[in-house]
């Protein structure tokens, strides 16, 4: 018995081991905060490269024609009650009243085939995220009153986004990202969301050559 108690007060007091026990509790924790730095970081800078991949893509689009088949060209007159004398061309369409037409506004997805969106791809492609294309810009070009006057160009303001896109991790962390926010993914190569993003800008002449 005196034997079995000097066995187990020298089994508590060896610490032969504890090394290892620590590093199987601290490496799981350094490979976490490891992962989160290389995919955050990531997601990180694709996040800044999309948004200025949007300000260029705005900036270009007021100045080309319209991505969007249907893009008004002028302002025509509204429909005037009988009897009321119409407005004069010229007239600022934020002047009040029934001045100018308000058309509604116009969006579609981009197209490889058509030239504005096939410059712009051009131009932002190296800044956009993995796996993107053309096909995830969309546009819109609403019409504003304060921006135009009856029977002059149709100056919209023009908006470009990117949608649908999804960011690709390339860690494990994908795994237990996917699984906190409801998904499936169990590994590299898991997939989450990209933010929706655009930009707003108004219109100069769509290249009409108004402005120059």
């Amino acid at each position: 018995m005196t034997r079995t108690r000097d066995i187990l007060r020298r089994f508590r007091r060896d610490e032969d081991g504890t090394t290892l026990v620590e590093l199987a509790i601290v490496i799981p924790l350094f490979l976490l905060i490891f992962f989160a730095l290389v995919d955050f970081g990531r997601m990180g800078a694709e996040y800044v490269m999309a948004d200025k991949a949007m300000q260029l893509a705005s900036r270009i689009a007021v100045v080309r024609p319209p991505a969007c088949a249907s893009v008004p060209t002028f302002n025509p007159r509204a429909v005037v009650a009988p009897n009321t004398v119409p407005p004069a061309f010229g007239t600022k369409c934020a002047s009040g009243g029934a001045i100018c037409a308000s058309p509604a506004p116009v969006s579609c997805v981009g197209s490889p085939g058509d030239p504005t969106a096939a410059e712009i791809w051009t131009a932002i492609s190296p800044l956009m995220p993995q796996g993107s294309s053309v096909g995830d810009l969309w546009f819109e070009y609403a019409f504003d009153p304060n921006l135009n006057f009856l029977g002059g160009p149709y100056v919209p303001v023009v908006t470009v986004e990117i949608r649908n896109l999804n960011f690709q991790f390339v860690t494990p962390l994908g795994g237990l990202a996917a699984l906190a926010t409801g998904g499936a993914g169990t590994g590299p190569g898991t997939t989450l969301p990209f933010p929706a993003m655009s930009m707003s800008l108004p219109g100069e002449d769509l290249d009409l050559g108004e402005n120059g």
